[in-house]
Order: C-alpha cells, then sequence, then structure tokens
C-alpha cells in the first residue's frame, strides 16, 4: 500500500507467482474487467519521468522500480496486481520492493533462463557537445552496468560521477537497491503546477534547492544519484522481457533513451541471440547462485 509519485493516488499491489516462461506481468485489477499489461519493449508507451507500460488504453505507470527489483534478484515470472494506475512510490528507491520479494521467497523454478546474449555493439545518441547523451550495449559474459552524470549542481557535483556495477561480483540489495530518486525544488514546483509529483515529498526523494541536499538524513551512499541512474537503467532494462548477458554503459541517459535502446537492439536481429545453460558452469560467474544473494 502506497501512493504513486506523480498521481498521489492510494495504490496496493500484490505480487503473485507465475509459472516458468510467463514472463512479468502487470494486472489491472480496479476496472470492471481485470486487464493484464506483459511486459514488454513494446509496451512502453509513455518514458516521461518515469517508464510506462500499456495495453490499448489501459495503462500502468512508473513501474521501473519494481522492475528494477526482480531484475537485481533474477525474478522472471511474475504476477503484479495494482489497483490504480500508477505503483507505489514506497521511499524513492528499490528497497522495499526488495524486501517483499525476499520476503515472500523466492524460488528456483524447474526451467532453464532464458537470456538475450550481446554479440555486437548496439548504441544510441542524443544531441553534441555537452548535452550529448548516449546508451550503449555490448557484449559481455554476465551484466555489467556504466553510468556517469552530470549536473552542474554543487549537492551533486560534490559526490560520485560514475557508477559501475557487476551482477556477478556486486550485490544489488547492498550497493544499488537503496538509492532513491532525487529531484530539484523548482522542478517540483513546476511538476506540481502541470499535475505531477502530486505524491512527491522529502520521505521518498532526494530533494535539493539551488544549493545543497534538504533531506534531514542527507545521502544513503556517497554516489547515491548515480547509483539511482543504475537502479533506474536496470529496470529500464528489464522492460525488454528478458534478462540480459550484456555490458551497459550511458552517459546522462534517462528512460526514452533506455527505451530507444531497447528497441534499436530488437531491431538488430544481428545484434544478439536466446540462450540457456543446462550447466553452472558455462553460466557467468554468480549467476548461478539463488537470487536472494545476488
Amino acid at each position: 500500500m502506497g501512493v504513486g509519485l506523480h498521481s498521489g493516488q492510494r495504490v496496493e499491489i500484490t505480487l503473485r507467482p507465475a509459472q516458468p516462461n510467463t514472463g512479468i506481468v502487470f494486472r489491472r485489477i480496479d476496472l470492471p474487467l481485470p486487464v493484464d499489461i506483459a511486459v514488454s519493449a513494446g509496451a512502453v508507451s509513455d518514458t516521461r519521468l518515469a517508464s510506462t507500460l500499456a495495453n490499448g488504453s489501459v495503462k500502468v505507470h512508473t513501474v521501473e522500480h519494481l522492475m528494477s527489483a526482480c531484475a537485481g534478484l533474477g525474478v522472471d515470472n511474475l504476477y503484479v496486481d495494482v489497483s490504480a494506475e500508477e505503483l507505489p512510490i514506497l521511499d524513492g528507491s528499490a528497497a522495499s520492493f526488495v524486501f517483499l520479494l525476499q520476503s515472500a521467497g523466492i524460488v528456483q523454478q524447474k526451467a532453464p533462463r532464458r537470456f538475450i546474449r550481446l554479440l555486437s555493439t548496439v548504441s544510441v545518441q542524443e544531441g553534441q557537445g555537452a548535452a550529448e547523451k548516449w546508451a550503449r550495449l555490448e557484449p559481455y559474459h554476465g551484466y555489467r552496468l556504466s553510468f556517469e552524470i552530470d549536473f552542474s549542481h554543487p549537492a551533486v557535483d560534490a559526490t560520485g560521477q560514475r557508477v559501475v556495477f557487476d551482477m556477478s561480483t556486486d550485490s544489488y540489495s547492498r550497493d544499488i537497491a537503496r538509492a532513491r530518486t532525487f529531484g530539484f525544488t523548482k522542478d517540483v514546483e513546476a511538476m506540481r503546477a502541470n499535475g505531477l509529483a502530486l505524491g512527491g515529498g522529502m520521505d521518498n526523494a532526494i530533494v535539493m534547492d539551488e544549493y545543497k541536499v534538504l533531506n534531514a538524513g542527507g545521502l544513503r551512499y556517497d554516489d547515491e544519484f548515480a547509483k539511482h541512474k543504475i537502479l533506474d537503467a536496470m529496470g529500464d532494462l528489464y522492460l525488454l522481457g528478458q534478462p540480459l548477458l550484456a555490458s551497459y554503459s550511458a552517459r546522462r541517459s534517462g528512460h526514452a533513451l533506455n527505451n530507444r535502446l531497447l528497441r534499436e537492439l530488437l531491431k538488430n536481429t544481428d545484434a544478439w541471440d536466446l540462450v540457456s545453460f543446462d550447466k553452472e558452469q558455462g553460466a557467468p560467474v554468480g549467476f548461478d547462485r539463488a537470487a536472494p544473494a545476488w
């Protein structure tokens, strides 16, 4: 139970197990006839401020933090019952979703996990010079993410600007999941004037004025801003519908560019293949462990 970041609506979600090869499916149970929205790159209908999935006119907004938790814990098959059109923001990170999933228990299913494996580099880019943004996927026997930020803000500039996270050697729950979304007071005021960020506040986001972080508790990580961009990217990329074997790197990317990267990947069918591993020895280091240990 919680509120949507942008809608301010109260919402309840229920996570239910799904059979192998189901994928992750959101179900709008507040409608007269429940509607399923299966996760896929093509189901992403809006990437302004969050990632939105749609089936026709039925939508679910702000799915990236739950999707990030699923990616970080290796959850492939799940039903998500949602009682409104936006997922709860909770504390602004993925930590609460991680806690819920691990508390419920994650089981190894009797079916091989299928990965999309990069065979050649795929990239997208926007802008030039200082305004340039880009994101890239390259072949890698595992799953590694590297993100660089550049906000030209005193509070952000004083922290780590680049983070590298590798699923084979690092811990998602410890290193990434607690990183919160962030925003600036001037932007929040503008968004609320347009009916957005109605559920946002310092209990579910890092809020900054022109000079400093306003939250009394400060930051959870020295590089929390960059780590939240890794968290978001993991959620955005998991909207592919399959886990990746790839190295992702990006500079100043966001939900829109991440989804463009997925669509570019799917368009370039020679750049990837679908693989599974019958034996642990063939899988990347760490991918043979039980999901909660990652």
